[in-house]
């Protein structure tokens, strides 16, 4: 739901990898952001709205994406597919951050635009802590980028993760994205996304801008 230009590239790429796809929006000229070849279908109409959704193929759809500007239509929209249809994945586009923590505790997956955007911009300035950059529907469970101490280099993944009781989900380095195993060895300029329990994200954070404790 939405063909600005969110909804243009998810609805293109979607349909690239093999997908069949139905776009929902109110105003049908937005329709003509889509590229001559694409073939998904096209619906005018309201996201939330039950005729609309229906003509679209809600029932039969394996997702769905609200990702309209308006917080209220992707909210409503996410919850009409959900809770009558029982869409199963669903994800709405959500400007403002404090909504989109509140939804996220619903079970709905939201993507809070300004606040991942404030947050990457501001991440590449200063350094700030850790960066929540995904959150399970329970919230109980996060993947967060933490900074290190620079102590850490040269020490094993499977120590940062026994120390700080965490998972390492994966590595950033020089720019590449890096599966390490438990023998991998932390390098300079290692930016570190580690899997840990909200409740404790801010106590590990503590734990690894210090140096690691010297083992007997």
């Amino acid at each position: 739901m939405g063909c600005g230009r969110v909804g243009v590239t998810l609805a293109e790429s979607l349909e690239s990898y093999g997908h069949s796809v139905a776009v929902i929006d109110i105003n049908p000229d937005s329709f003509r952001r889509l590229s001559s070849d694409f073939e998904g279908q096209r619906v005018t109409g309201m996201g939330f709205d039950r005729d609309a959704l229906t003509q679209a193929g809600v029932e039969d759809a394996y997702a769905f994406a609200a990702v309209s500007n308006g917080d209220n239509s992707n909210i409503l929209s996410a919850r009409v597919a959900r809770e009558m249809f029982g869409v199963n994945k669903v994800v709405a586009r959500i400007y403002d951050p404090k909504r989109a923590e509140v939804y996220q505790r619903l079970g709905i997956t939201t993507v809070a635009t300004v606040r991942w955007t404030a947050d990457q911009i501001m991440r590449r300035l200063l350094p700030l802590g850790a960066a929540n950059e995904y959150r399970d529907a329970s919230g109980l469970v996060s993947l967060v980028e933490m900074d290190l101490h620079t102590s850490w280099v040269g020490h094993s993944v499977r120590r940062l993760e026994a120390d700080s009781g965490t998972r390492v989900a994966y590595l950033s380095r020089l720019g590449e994205g890096i599966l390490p195993s438990s023998d991998s060895v932390l390098q300079e300029n290692d930016v570190v996304h580690v899997m840990v329990r909200t409740d404790d994200i801010q106590s590990v954070q503590r734990l690894l801008a210090q140096p690691p404790v010297e083992e007997d």
